[in-house]
Parts: structure tokens; sequence; C-alpha cells
């Protein structure tokens, strides 16, 4: 019985197989439009690469590469041979309309990043931007993408996030930024290198509190951690480890409704700003609309305070 099924499930893979192969020529023999493809490529394993994106880059006039000794190492893998040129933010200024050029002549630009989903903290903004407004055509080839792959792995709130890629890295101004993000409900997606993760963490701790938080290190590659906890805790257990190394996506949970609740003593504080500047009328619309709070309870504190001050 146990040799009849071993039978079938090698039966089965057996179609598989031919069936991904069939599935692969029949996208490599299909013509390639002129336009840009945003092809997104492996974060670390290089099985994860999507027959599309591998029929495209076969088929690219010219594969636009962050960093071509990296891109190098994935089409010598899958043997392609499409041409090879480095976009990055150095040499974008100069590229930029020499692939839209070619794009007009009916070349087929694939641009590619180092790693992940392309324009997700790499370059190519621009590039897209302006061979939209020229009226050429923008393709998407969904793939990897390390932020949405440490989001689903951690556990927390999927529902509603954001993505707020690399802090600053010095401590004041990451800070700054941390405070500007401690309110928005959602859950909170960060990049972050090695060298200062342990410093961003006590960043994070201090201004966002004991939220819990998820790293993830290494993703799809051999050596793959994710390691779970609050804030202050990681931060803490970081402190200790001094070989760190890898790429890190940090994930953290959204605030807590007492975090996020306007209190009155937050409105009282915010129409004494406005009213320093601004008329009555003019201070309960501005504070109003600034807290997404109701007209009413804005009105009536703001007439309790200028009773006050009378």
């Amino acid at each position: 019985m146990q040799d009849h099924r071993n039978e079938d499930r090698h039966a089965a893979t057996d179609r598989t197989v031919a069936r991904v192969s069939e599935t692969l020529a029949e996208l490599m023999d299909r013509p390639l439009q002129p336009g840009l493809y945003l092809v997104s490529t492996p974060i670390g394993n290089l099985s994860d690469i999507s027959l599309r994106a591998l029929a495209v880059l076969a088929r690219a006039s010219v594969i636009a590469a962050e960093d071509t000794r990296h891109s190098r190492k994935l089409l010598s893998h899958f043997s392609l041979q499409s041409e090879l040129t480095p976009y990055h933010e150095h040499n974008a200024e100069r590229e930029r309309p020499r692939l839209l050029a070619r794009i007009h002549a009916g070349a087929a630009v694939a641009l590619i990043s180092d790693a992940g989903t392309p324009l997700v903290s790499d370059p190519g903004y621009k590039l897209v931007r302006e061979a939209l407004d020229q009226g050429l055509t923008v393709t998407s080839i969904p793939g990897p993408s390390a932020a949405l792959a440490a989001l689903t792995s951690a556990g927390l709130p999927t529902d509603t996030f954001l993505f707020a890629g690399f802090l600053p890295p010095k401590s004041g101004p990451r800070q700054s930024r941390l405070a500007t993000l401690k309110e928005v409900p959602a859950t909170l997606i960060v990049f972050e290198t090695a060298p200062r993760l342990s410093k961003s963490l006590a960043d994070m701790a201090a201004v966002l509190g004991p939220r819990e938080a998820v790293i993830a290190r290494e993703l799809t590659k051999l050596h793959e951690e994710v390691k779970r906890g609050t804030l202050d805790a990681l931060a803490s257990a970081l402190a200790r480890d001094e070989e760190l190394k890898g790429e890190i996506v940090v994930v953290i949970a959204p605030p807590t409704p007492e975090e996020t609740e306007i209190t009155d003593a937050r409105i009282v504080a915010d129409l004494q700003a406005a009213l320093k500047t601004d008329s009555f009328r003019d201070a309960v619309r501005g504070v109003t609309e600034a807290l997404n709070v109701k007209r009413a309870r804005v009105y009536e504190l703001g007439l309790a305070l200028t009773r006050k001050s009378d």
C-alpha cells in the first residue's frame, strides 16, 4: 500500500514539473512588448523567483539593476543572458533618459533592485514617473517583499499597516520621526541595519513604549531568524548581541486604544495654542479637523476655556 502511495506521489511530482516547464516555455514564446517592467526578485532564496519574472528577465532588451555584481549572480543561476546595466541613486539622472529613449525605440526594459520589489526603499520612482508622463507602459511583475514577508510572519495585526522605510541614522532625528508615527493606528514596518539595530530599538522603546514587536532577520535565507517580544525587552537583549548581521525588518504592533484616545486635556492644550493666532471660530475648526473629534466637544471645551480666561 505504501509503495503505491509513493508511486502516486512521484507521478504527481513529475506532472507538476512537466506543467511548470510547459508554463515557462509558453511565457518565453510570447513577445515582450516595449515598456518598463518592474520585476520582483528573491530576497534570499533564489527559488522564490516567479515563472513570469524569469520569462521577463530572459526576454528583456536590458535589465537595469541597482548593483550589477549582485544581480549577475541571479542571472547566472538561471542562465539568463540579457544585457545588464547599472541604475542607482548615483547615476540615475544620467541613465534615466537613456533607458526611456530605449523604450521609445521599442525596447523592453526590466528594472530590478538588489532584492525584493523595486521602488521599496530602492531607486526607481522617478524612472516610473517619467515613463508614465511620457505615455510609456509600466508593468509590475509582483513577487518577494521583505516588508510583507516580515509582516505576515510576525503574528501582529495585518488589516492596516504602514511601511516607514529606514529610520534616520542618528538618535535625535530618529526619535522625532518615531514621535510622528506614535499615534498612527496601524502596525509599523521599518527596515534597519545590523549595526544600528540596538540603539534604534532603544529609541523605539523610549518613544513608543513597551509595544509588542518582531525582529525578522535574513528572511528566506539559511540563517533566517524571527525574534518576538516587547520593544524594551528586545532592545535589552540586542544590546548584548554584538555579532548581529544581515538584512533586518522590525515590525511593531499598533498603539492600544488608550494610547490613541484624545483627552480633554489634549484638546484644551491645542485650543490654547491655536487661540494665540486664530479667532475662536477658526481655532475650534482647526482643532476639530486636526484631532478628528466632534466639533461640539471642542466648542464646549473652548467656551469653558474662554470663560475661565475671563
